[in-house]
């Protein structure tokens, strides 16, 4: 959408989300090397578990308001194939070790869904309700299986002895994609914000829908960035 379309508090809460997962991948690596204890309060583990779902519903909601949901859907899963090649190239020059690869991340998901979209977006809304919810359910099904081929792995059927810094698979979480696209039809069928007489140019209101609008980049651009600095400290502070 257009910068003067858009929808403020979804652009603010994804700005929220996005500075959400900057605290916590940062409080990663200062664990990953052993400057912080592993032991954090129960408010940090609830963002850590659950602020990812809430990112995706999000992402299901906006997918209902935008165009170019296809080619936005490519570029969000290249950029993770991006973060996959990374994360390979810091395991291969032992800068990190086996747990920092990513395989199918937070952007593989949402550019898979993304994608998906374009197949199942002229359904009917109950339709795309009662699909996602069955995908959903379908994660008491595979979350036991485990096989020996890695190829399930984005499916949610895990390969024995799979470990991964960030993983994000199919089911459940395209069923809460779609769940997502479902409150988008029926709260946003207008494309118009719900709270018109906030006072969205507010600094901190502006801050974070700018950080909305700009979360893949600031997503893509944020971990090495953190992982440079925890490194450096810790060489520093190893001398």
């Amino acid at each position: 959408m257009a910068k003067k379309d858009r929808i403020w508090e979804l652009d603010a809460f994804r700005g929220l989300c996005i500075l959400g997962v900057i605290i916590v991948h940062t409080i990663y690596d200062l664990q990953m090397f052993g400057m912080i204890s592993y032991e954090t309060p129960t408010l940090f583990n609830i963002i850590r578990d659950y602020g990812g779902l809430l990112f995706i519903i999000m992402s299901g909601i906006c997918v209902t308001l935008g165009h170019r949901n296809l080619k936005r859907g490519i570029i969000v899963f290249g950029c993770g194939m991006i973060i996959t090649a990374v994360t390979y190239g810091m395991y291969l020059l032992e800068l990190a070790n086996e747990y920092i690869l990513i395989h199918f991340g937070i952007l593989h998901l949402l550019g898979i869904c993304m994608i998906f979209y374009a197949l199942y977006k002229h359904l009917p809304t109950l339709s795309i309700a009662i699909i996602g919810v069955v995908i959903i359910l379908m994660t008491f099904v595979v979350r036991d299986i485990r096989t020996d081929t890695f190829w399930t792995v984005p499916f949610g059927i895990l390969c024995n002895g799979y470990v991964a810094s960030d993983y994000f698979p199919i089911i459940p979480n395209l069923g809460w994609f779609m769940i997502g696209t479902v409150l988008g039809r029926c709260i946003y069928k207008n494309k118009q914000t719900l709270f018109p007489k906030f006072p969205a140019k507010a600094l901190p209101v502006r801050f974070l829908s700018f950080c909305g609008r700009h979360s893949l980049w600031i997503y893509m651009g944020h971990q090495p960035i953190i992982y440079a600095i925890v490194y450096a400290l810790y060489s520093f502070s190893n001398k």
